[in-house]
């Protein structure tokens, strides 16, 4: 397996990665709203779409690694 599979396979397994622990800081925001914490929830939520923008910047690098993009 030469290093573009090898990197691809890292950057799918964080893709995955990072989409599970944004189900869970999402998950964790409702808790703590449920607590009373609205403010601890705001930060958690923040922290979720720092999340999804890292996966999405992943998303492109692998996109640009398949189609060969420099």
């Amino acid at each position: 397996m030469d290093f573009i599979e090898k990197a691809k396979i890292r950057i799918e397994h964080w893709i995955s990665h990072n989409e599970h622990h944004q189900e869970e800081y999402e998950q964790f925001a409702v808790e703590l709203e449920n607590a009373g914490r609205k403010a601890a929830a705001k930060h958690i939520r923040e922290m979720s779409e720092f999340t999804r923008k890292g996966t999405e910047s992943l998303r492109k690098t692998l996109n640009a690694i398949e189609t060969g993009g420099h």
